[in-house]
């Protein structure tokens, strides 16, 4: 060995030996550490920016906490009906932000407390695996640490996806991060994407009092929800004035977002350009796996990009696991958590697998789309068969016309030769809560007829259920 080898290895920070390394504290990370750290074993987490990950930050939380803020601004703007007499009323975005803003705040202060009594390590800088089992940390500072972790899970999430068209990325796009920081009002928002996202944030900026155009690819909105819900949908954003072009293709991009941009878009074989003074890009989400040596790990991706995993969230290295949106999970904070557990079990001696789990998701419109288990695309495209229970909203729980929010519907799959629920979908006021409660019912392989006969407190919406199942079906093959 030469003197100059001996000095460069004398430079080089130690490895530090933990029971577990987490690269990334998004849901299953997070709750991955304080687990272990309750356990008393030695674990880091290795966190680039956001604590707790995208959902308190820059996701799910911040999101639904504009959103709200764009209902008590879609009140002010129908007082009258509640017989509220104003002389009008104006939106200050700052105001909106800050609100967000000290929402987060609090929330990470939370996420700290936690790290601080679980005993888990959080280590902030940008990490990477530098062999098998180990990860450097870089600090802002420019301090470098190495890890080594007996155990090490992959949580480093998904970011927004920017396609190649043309000027997109000189435009300078929104994504929702930028969207949820902005202290003005659009002038007139452009939106590439019709999913959650998208939909999501062109209502609440509407309400704010934005024009807004959507543009989606497909011919339907949410395109892959059955043609009940993406007709409701379709119908309430244009009640609301929000301009839907569909089944289209954004061609290419000009000028700049905040300023004025213009999209050139091909739609039925003919091209027409929309101006906006904002545009907003909600089209998909690619994993975060690039340049962070997973390679040198022995750590395999798909051939989308994401870490490839098996039923127990193992990744191709031994030793080395995966959860959340970069595992190629359905992108819910709630199925993270859940990855969190099989992960858990796994570690502690269990064989908990993700196989056969329920994942429920609700889009959180005003009001609120949510599922869980069968749509009735998906039971025909499966050739299951169903008796199908739908009741309008307004007829279901009739604490909606106190709310003067009459719009919606709830329907249920029920299997053939059964009583077991197949599948539930809520749209309407309080979709998400109605829906969990159906779902703890199939959860529990309850027969549908013990929630139409259940005794459920008047007036709730959940009491809609009884209704739903004590409505005539109809059979569908």
């Amino acid at each position: 060995m030469t003197t100059r080898s001996r000095e460069q290895l004398a430079k080089e920070p130690e490895v530090e030996e933990y029971d577990v390394v987490i690269l990334g504290s998004g849901a299953g990370g997070k709750l991955a550490a304080w687990n272990f750290g309750k356990q008393g074993r030695r674990v880091a987490v290795i966190e680039r920016k956001y604590i707790g990950g995208a959902c308190p930050n820059i996701a799910c939380l911040p999101s639904k906490n504009i959103i709200h803020s764009a209902k008590v601004a879609s009140y002010f703007g129908k007082g009258k009906e509640f017989g509220m007499v104003s002389k009008g009323f104006a939106v200050d975005m700052s105001g909106v932000r800050d609100r967000k803003r000290r929402m987060v705040s609090d929330l990470v202060n939370v996420h700290l407390e936690h790290y601080k009594a679980s005993g888990a390590e959080i280590v902030l800088g940008s990490g990477r695996f530098i062999g098998p089992k180990t990860l450097e940390a870089t600090i802002p500072n420019g301090t470098i640490r190495r890890l080594r972790g007996t155990n090490v899970v992959i949580d480093t999430g998904t970011r927004a996806a920017l396609e190649p068209i043309a000027g997109l990325a000189e435009a300078q796009p929104l994504t929702h991060v930028e969207a949820l920081e902005l202290d003005v009002i659009p002038e007139h928002l452009l939106v590439v994407g019709g999913g959650y996202v998208g939909l999501e944030l062109a209502q609440a900026m509407r309400r704010f009092g934005s024009k807004v155009s959507v543009i989606e690819r497909n011919e339907r909105l949410v395109h892959h929800e059955d043609e009940d819900v993406t007709d409701a949908l379709r119908l309430l954003f244009e009640d609301e004035g929000i301009d839907l072009v569909l089944k289209t293709r954004v061609k290419r991009v000009s000028g700049k977002s905040g300023q004025s941009v213009s999209i050139v878009v091909e739609q039925n074989g003919q091209e027409r350009t929309l101006t906006g003074s904002h545009l907003l890009v909600a089209a998909g989400r690619i994993p975060n796996t690039e340049d962070i040596g997973l390679d040198l790990a022995g750590v395999e991706l798909t051939d989308r990009g994401y870490v490839k995993v098996n039923e127990r969230l193992e990744t191709t290295a031994p030793g080395v696991w995966a959860v959340g949106d970069v595992a190629g999970s359905p992108h819910f904070t709630h199925i993270s958590v859940d990855d969190f557990r099989v992960v858990l079990a796994n570690l502690t001696g269990g064989k908990r697998t993700t196989t056969g789990r329920q994942v429920p998701f609700c889009l959180f419109t005003d009001p609120e789309l949510a599922r869980v288990g069968l749509s009735e695309k998906e039971a025909k495209a499966q050739g299951i068969p169903y008796r199908l229970f739908k009741i309008p909203m307004a007829d279901a729980a009739l604490r909606v016309h106190t709310l003067s929010e009459p719009r919606g519907f709830l329907k249920a799959l029920v299997e053939t030769d059964g009583d077991r629920i197949l599948g539930f979908t809520a749209f309407g006021a309080g979709a998400g809560e109605i829906m969990s409660s159906a779902q703890i019912a199939m959860l529990a392989e309850l027969p549908y007829s013990m929630l139409g006969e259940a005794v459920l407190a008047h007036p709730t919406l959940t009491e809609g259920l009884g209704p739903l199942f004590e409505s005539a079906p109809s059979l569908s093959k």
